[in-house]
């Protein structure tokens, strides 16, 4: 533990943005999760509601600088991908 006073303080909002972006990171892997779940189980309805949900938590985690633009991008293309795949079989 640091003894110099602006370090502690840096120490205490270094821990507090941490537990913030592990909420956001967690949320993102949810939403994601969601979306994987739904197209496993065929359901296009579901899987539509829930890319659109995974969308936007990807669009608000690089905003927040959790995730690099880039990586949500590539993430988004392949869900996108992934819910083509299910409607052209279904």
């Amino acid at each position: 533990m640091p003894n110099i006073k602006s370090q502690i303080k840096r120490v205490k909002t270094s821990q507090a943005q941490n537990r913030v972006n592990v909420a956001a990171r967690s949320a993102l892997k949810t939403a994601v999760k969601n979306f994987e779940v739904a197209v496993e189980n065929n359901n296009v309805e579901s899987a539509k509601v829930s890319l659109q949900k995974a969308i936007c938590t990807l669009d608000k985690a690089v905003s927040k600088g959790i995730i690099h633009k880039n990586k949500a991008s590539r993430k988004k293309s392949r869900l996108t991908k992934r819910l083509g795949k299910l409607i052209q079989v279904s």
